[in-house]
Formats: structure tokens, C-alpha cells, sequence
């Protein structure tokens, strides 16, 4: 049984509210673009952005914590401009 879009939404949006005040202190934050195919795709802002250590914070953070919300989500992926 799949769950509905809205609510799938609702809690991956949940995950990354959970995680941006830590984006925020260090000056950056994260977009929530598109969910296709259990593939969250997100979008790093300010600071994130050319920070050395965001694949890191990717998965160890921000993927986690979507999957814990939404368990179904298989991974999240950066989407760069």
C-alpha cells in the first residue's frame, strides 16, 4: 500500500525542518524541489552550497532524517544549478 503524495510531502517537508536549524547556523538551508520515484531531490542554498562537507551532510544528515519521516524514500539527491 503506497501512502498519498500529500502526506509523503507533508513528512519528507517534516525531515527537513527538523534539519535546517542546523543549515541555518552554519548560514545555509535547504529546497525541497520534487519527490519522483521515492527520490527526494533537494537543492542546497547559501552556504551549503560550496561547503566541503555537504555530501556528507547529505546522506549522514539530511537523508536520514527524510527516511526516518518517510521511510519508503530510497535516497535524496542534490540538484545543482
Amino acid at each position: 500500500m503506497s501512502i498519498p503524495i500529500t502526506e509523503l510531502l507533508l513528512n519528507v517537508e517534516k525531515a527537513l525542518d527538523e534539519i535546517r536549524p542546523f543549515l541555518k547556523s552554519d548560514g545555509g538551508d535547504v529546497t525541497l524541489l520534487s519527490i519522483e520515484n521515492n527520490i527526494v531531490n533537494i537543492r542546497f542554498e547559501g552556504a551549503c552550497t560550496s561547503c566541503n562537507v555537504n555530501q556528507m551532510t547529505l546522506k549522514s544528515g539530511i537523508e536520514m532524517t527524510v527516511k526516518k519521516y518517510a521511510p519508503q524514500i530510497e535516497k535524496v539527491v542534490n540538484i545543482t544549478p
